[in-house]
């Protein structure tokens, strides 16, 4: 990044109110305590359950299933004991900081490319798009044919989705952003609207509309490996897709004609950025459902912390949104066992209350500058 434009990101994240630069903290203090947080977040999701594990069998089952045999002494490990560290704890571990880190991402995004920190990732049509292609596997019965056809339907009309968003909102060649938005909730509602029809006009039997509104509520349950596999991919391109945006990024934040004069190609770069969080959004939807507010609160609070900078915003916000994520997860399931609380009614309830304590601290901040 040239000097002109770092100066001038600084400068606009003060006069913004963006975040004060004295209440910001240095990225080695930020990873020092959040990684052990994320770690021992994924340790205790997979020990706490129906069925408590110790600390010392998780570790045996994980070095006896990915070691080479003899290179440590496992000890006496039992099918059941296997099973729930590996087959079923391990797994919704994984993609629910799969899951975490893809909406965060996709939020930093949208909001690094709209300018907006109330911006969240499905703006676009993505998450109702996504909903939909669930909705059609639940009416059509596909989902007896394979436990991939749900999240693949669900990919392929998100991106179905975007795309007719970013036709509409196209025009002479320019994606004009306020259109793009306007286009996006348009479309979405419209989407919302037809899952909602097909829902309620006994198309579907009550047991699988039940099916349809739980998953549209979010959730982890009967995750596998091939959920992993799926999903693991599209987050992965996704965000290193996005880290390598991350200058232009910052450079969007200046506006669009000043992000030109630096060397922004600025549609193709918006272009990228669209469908990168479309990716990374419709990837994790099609496998947890609707999961609100990680991509909205995590993204703002970590910006908060360390600045708008994307180089390390990026990366902060996937691991803060994969434990965000995990440890929801863990509440979700641990409540009222063996019954489960959706995955979306927990982020809501924990990440709406911290929405509306970040947005008051942010008026204050705007007041007082």
């Amino acid at each position: 990044m040239s000097a002109q434009a770092t100066a001038t990101i600084r400068a606009l994240s003060e006069t913004r109110g963006d975040t004060r630069v004295r209440g910001r903290i240095r990225p080695v203090v930020f990873y020092s305590v959040l990684i052990p947080v994320f770690v021992l977040a994924g340790i205790a999701a997979v020990a706490i359950g129906s069925t408590s594990l110790e600390w010392s069998m998780i570790a045996r089952v994980l070095a006896w299933k990915t070691l080479p045999a003899g290179w440590v002494d496992v000890g006496v490990i039992t099918r059941a004991d296997e099973a729930i560290v590996w087959l079923i704890r391990l797994p919704r571990v994984l993609v629910a900081a799969i899951v975490g880190a893809g909406l965060a991402t996709a939020g930093v995004m949208m909001q690094g490319l709209f300018r907006n920190p109330l911006a969240e990732p499905s703006l676009t049509g993505v998450g109702p798009g996504a909903v939909l292609g669930a909705v059609a596997v639940f009416v059509t019965g596909w989902g007896a044919s394979s436990v991939l056809a749900l999240p693949l339907a669900s990919i392929a009309t998100a991106l179905l989705a975007l795309l007719v968003v970013y036709g509409i909102a196209t025009r002479g060649g320019t994606t004009p952003m306020t259109t793009l938005l306007l286009a996006g909730i348009a479309v979405g509602a419209f989407l919302t609207a037809i899952s909602s029809l097909l829902i309620s006009i006994n198309i579907v039997t009550w047991q699988a509309a039940q099916e349809i509104v739980f998953w549209m509520m979010g959730g982890l349950d009967s995750r596998t490996w091939a959920h992993v596999w799926l999903s693991l991919p599209f987050v992965l391109v996704g965000f290193i897709a996005a880290l390598l945006q991350s200058h232009t990024l910052d450079l969007m934040l200046l506006g669009e004609e000043t992000a030109a004069s630096l060397g922004v190609e600025v549609e193709p770069a918006k272009r990228l950025l669209v469908v990168t969080s479309a990716i990374l959004t419709g990837a994790s939807v099609a496998v947890a459902g609707l999961v609100g507010f990680v991509g909205l609160v995590v993204p703002h609070a970590v910006r908060l912390l360390l600045g708008p900078a994307h180089r390390s915003l990026l990366p902060a916000s996937a691991l803060t949104g994969a434990t965000f994520v995990i440890l929801c997860d863990l509440i979700a399931r641990t409540v009222r066992p063996p019954a489960e609380i959706r995955l979306g009614v927990v982020t809501a309830l924990c990440g709406a209350p911290l929405f509306l304590l970040l947005l008051m601290r942010r008026l204050k901040e705007e007041e007082e500058a």
